[in-house]
C-alpha cells in the first residue's frame, strides 16, 4: 500500500531486488514512473470504490506503509477478504506512552487507542488502534514494525538532510539542548530489506526498527555528521533548551531535536528483538555519506519550515552569547 514515496519506495525496491512480483496500490501522485516491472493499481485508499480494484487477485504478503486510521486497516482487510497473505504494518515508536525508561522493549505501555480523524496530537493513539485492528483482523501471525526517525535517500521530511547540509556549510553550528538527549534512527534501505526478509521467512511479532542501541545522544549524531562532512573550522555551539523553547523553537525548526519533542523518551528503544530477527543497520557514517551524495545530486530544498535559516541561526547564537 503506497510504495512510491520514501519508506514504501525502499520496501518496493527491496522486494523487486529480491525477485518478487510486486503490486503497488497508490494514487499516482508521487513516483508514478517507478518500478515499470511492477503492477500499478491506482486509487485512493480512502475511497471504497477505488479499493474495489483489489477485489481480484491473490498475494503472499501485504505491506501497509500508509495506514494512519484504523478504518483504513479495516477497509483494506474487507476488500482483500483473506487474499492478502502475511500482513505487515509499518507503525511507529510514537505508540508508547511516555515517560518510558531507556532501553524499553516492545511490551512497554502504549497510548490508549484513538478512533478519530488524523491529527499529529492523535498520531500515537491512532497507530495503536491500527496495530490492534491488524492483529484482530489478521491474527497473531501478523507483523508490526515500529521505526523511529527513518533516514536515507528520498527522505521528503528533510530532517536529517537539513543537518547534513547545514554542517557541510561549516562555521558555527547551533546545536540544541543537551548533547546527551536521546535520539535513534533507521536507514530506510536497511528497514526495507529486513521487512522483505521477515515476510519471506514468515516472521511474526512486533519489532523496534531503531539504531543505535541506547544510550545514544544527539551530540553523538551531530559529531558523526561533522566527522563526515564538516569543513575545517566547523564548531558546534550547544544552546540551552529553555532558551530555545522560550523563543518558539521546536523539533521542526530544529529538526529531530529531542528537547523540542514532548515524547523524546521514545528515542531510547531496545532493538534487540529486531536484531535477533535479522535487522542489520549499516553504520551511521555510511548513511550520512550516502545522504550527502544524494543531496548534492538531487539539490532538493528542505520543506517549508524545516530547519533554521542562516539569519535566524545567527540571531539565536548571538543572543545566546550575550545572555
Amino acid at each position: 500500500m503506497g510504495g512510491t514515496a520514501f519508506v514504501g519506495r525502499h520496501i518496493a525496491q527491496a522486494a523487486v531486488d529480491a525477485g518478487h512480483d510486486v503490486t503497488l496500490y497508490h494514487r499516482g501522485r508521487t513516483g508514478a514512473g517507478l518500478f515499470p516491472g511492477a503492477a500499478h493499481v491506482l486509487g485512493d485508499r480512502n475511497s471504497d470504490a477505488d479499493l474495489a480494484a483489489l477485489r481480484d487477485g491473490q498475494w503472499d504478503a501485504t505491506v501497509d506503509v500508509n495506514a494512519y486510521l484504523p478504518r483504513q486497516v479495516r477497509a483494506l482487510a474487507g476488500v482483500l477478504d483473506g487474499r492478502g497473505g502475511h500482513q505487515l504494518l509499518i507503525s511507529t515508536a510514537s505508540v508508547y506512552r511516555t515517560p518510558v525508561a531507556p532501553g524499553f522493549r516492545e511490551d512497554a505501555p502504549l497510548h490508549e487507542p484513538i478512533v478519530a480523524e488524523f491529527t499529529m496530537e492523535a498520531y500515537g493513539g491512532l497507530k495503536v488502534a491500527c496495530e490492534q485492528a491488524v492483529l484482530e483482523l489478521h491474527g497473531p501471525g501478523s507483523t508490526v514494525v515500529r521505526p523511529t526517525y527513518v533516514i536515507g535517500p528520498h527522505d521528503y521530511s528533510g530532517r536529517l538532510p537539513w543537518w547534513v547540509n547545514r554542517i557541510a556549510r561549516g562555521g558555527e553550528v547551533l546545536a540544541p539542548g543537551d548533547a546527551e538527549d536521546p535520539v535513534q534512527v533507521i536507514d530506510a534501505r536497511d528497514m526495507a530489506s529486513w521487512t522483505v526478509a521477515l515476510l519471506q521467512n514468515s516472521v511474526a511479532g512486533t519489532f523496534h526498527a531503531v539504531s543505535p542501541p541506547p544510550p545514544f545522544g544527539f551530540g553523538q549524531l551531530l559529531e558523526t555528521i561533522a566527522a563526515r562532512v564538516a569543513p575545517p573550522g566547523t564548531t558546534l555551539t550547544w544552546v540551552g533548551k529553555d532558551y530555545l523553547l522560550a523563543r518558539g523553537l521546536d523539533d521542526v525548526a530544529v529538526p529531530m531535536w529531542p528537547g523540542g519533542d514532548s515524547e523524546s523518551d521514545i528515542n531510547a528503544a531496545d532493538p534487540a528483538a529486531a536484531f535477533a530477527a535479522g535487522l542489520a543497520p549499516r553504520p551511521l557514517s555510511q548513511s550520512i555519506d550516502e545522504i550527502r551524495e544524494y543531496e548534492l545530486h538531487s539539490r532538493a530544498a528542505a520543506p517549508d519550515g524545516v530547519g533554521l535559516t542562516p539569519e535566524r541561526e545567527a540571531e539565536l547564537l548571538a543572543g545566546w552569547a550575550r545572555r
